[in-house]
């Protein structure tokens, strides 16, 4: 192991279009049905050495290519493996990457079908949250390239639905997260199941220091390749703070979306619960607003993130699931209802917007109780962060109405000639006085003596019948009651 290179910052005669990459027919071609002409710094600097089978730390802005980074030379690295057998055992599991969240691994196993589709190589992706039977099946058909979470994939190697044995190629997207406490059990059991002779490729947009030093145990002889300062937000945003009360914030948001009519946005909250609470208001706002949550199972997820991608909702309140790596074009706007927690977790999800060299907006919403992580996200980004007020619109539409007073709160206690101060001070609550008393209400029941008796006191010549003193006329005498035991009635009871 040797200490991590630096690749030169301005390396010579850097390609700018792909079809000048010594690239198969097929993936040039693939490449072109997706759009794309000219790489983009990091995919240029990238590639090349990817293609020469070095081990890579690549560190880019998020929305720069990164999948297409790591995706297009490891295909064309595999395509000596291609073969249109059908045979499984002709299929093994080539090339490994691992995302953090399952929405990131199925973006991602959706960019590499689309560079692989000329070419016998298959492609799958496998996550929590749904059924492992279609997942099993498809593994033991045989895949080269597997795109999985960590969880899962230990799940089918537990299984034995997959055998790793043949992975020539490992990739971590979204690494600093990967590496995380969190990941890095799963992670380390997942590469024992792998040969120690593979290429590893890194890719995030955040590394620090910590993360690099790990980094390198995993690695041999790897290239940094970073296209930006370390950690650095995209340029093409415009980062708004704007310092707000807790009550505000909803108001703050809908104003901002009506004056620069933003018509779809992100909304990061910190908390699962926060984010289901949050849509539900806005919808009560009259917005079409959509949570994305782990809580929610991954149907439920994948079905409101490609709503929101269709356009059938306005509002995409999320936690950070949906922070890394989501690709969302033309996405005007990202609000941080809360400052993260991670100061890294600030880079992320602001690259959410502002893709591919469109400009966007990012607004986070910060309150007296979130000094710590302003500090933090200054430390990080390496600038100051200054905080601007926010004039509303309405101030009485900003919080919500407060219930009204009762009127034992607001009654007073004066005294017949008490002092002014008496007279304007509001009682305490302790004078609570009770209702008046209804003397009609408050009167003990008595009896009408001229209402009409039910049909079961009255006799056989419809007279009432005689009961206990003391017992209510409604009651049938004791008497009727002796037939259950044997003895005579009258006749006059029975006839009632």
């Amino acid at each position: 192991m040797t200490d991590t290179q630096t690749t030169p910052a301005a390396p010579e005669a850097a390609p700018a279009r792909f079809d000048t990459l010594p690239l198969d027919a097929k993936l040039l071609r693939a490449v072109a049905d997706s759009g794309y002409a000219t790489m983009t710094p990091i995919q240029a600097k990238a590639i090349p050495i990817v293609l020469d089978g070095r081990d890579v730390m690549g560190a880019a802005q998020t929305g720069t290519g990164k999948t297409a980074a790591f995706s297009i030379p490891l295909l064309q690295r595999m395509l000596k493996h291609e073969n249109a057998s059908a045979s499984p055992a002709r299929h093994p599991v080539r090339a490994l990457v691992l995302a953090p969240t399952r929405e990131l691994a199925d973006q991602v196993a959706n960019n590499i079908k689309a560079y692989a589709k000329h070419t016998n190589l298959r492609v799958t992706v496998v996550f929590g949250g749904i059924d492992m039977k279609p997942q099993t099946l498809v593994l033991k058909g045989g895949v080269e390239v597997l795109i999985a979470t960590p969880g899962r994939l230990l799940d089918h190697i537990e299984a034995k639905n997959c055998v790793l044995n043949q992975v020539e190629y490992v990739v971590l997207d979204e690494a600093d997260r990967m590496l995380d406490i969190g990941f890095l059990p799963d992670l380390q059991r997942i590469l024992s199941y792998l040969p120690k002779q593979r290429q590893t490729l890194l890719f995030s947009a955040t590394f620090s220091p910590e993360i690099k030093r790990l980094a390198q145990s995993y690695l041999q002889d790897p290239l940094l390749v970073e296209v930006a300062r370390p950690n650095a937000t995209a340029t093409n945003v415009e980062q708004l703070f704007y310092s707000v009360t807790d009550d505000d914030k909803r108001a703050v948001v809908t104003q901002i979306l009506r004056q620069r009519a933003i018509t779809q946005a992100i909304v990061f909250v910190n908390s699962k619960l926060g984010a289901a609470r949050l849509a539900r208001s806005f919808e009560r706002d009259g917005l079409r607003t959509s949570a994305l949550h782990g809580d929610k199972s991954q149907d439920e997820r994948l079905k409101s993130l490609e709503a929101f991608k269709r356009g059938e909702v306005d509002l995409l309140v999320a936690t950070d699931v949906a922070a890394r790596g989501l690709d969302i074009a033309d996405l005007p706007a990202v609000f941080n209802f809360d400052v993260p927690f991670n100061a890294e977790d600030y880079v992320h999800r602001i690259g959410r917007t502002g893709r591919a060299g469109a400009s966007g907006v990012a607004v986070t919403l910060v309150t007296k109780s979130d000094a710590r992580l302003i500090a933090d996200l200054e430390k990080l980004t390496k600038r100051t962060i200054e905080l601007e007020a926010f004039e509303l619109e309405d101030a009485r539409r900003a919080r919500p109405e407060r219930a009204p007073r009762r009127e034992w709160e607001d009654r007073t206690d004066r005294a017949e000639s008490g002092s002014s101060r008496a007279e304007s001070a509001p009682a305490p609550r302790s004078s609570y006085r009770a209702p008046a008393r209804d003397a009609f209400f408050d009167k003990p029941y008595e009896a009408n003596a001229s209402a009409e008796l039910p049909a079961w006191d009255k006799g056989a010549a419809g007279n009432a019948v005689a009961a206990p003193r003391g017992v209510s006329s409604n009651i049938k005498p004791k008497r009727k009651v002796a037939a259950l035991f044997g003895a005579k009635v009258p006749a006059s009871s029975l006839e009632s």
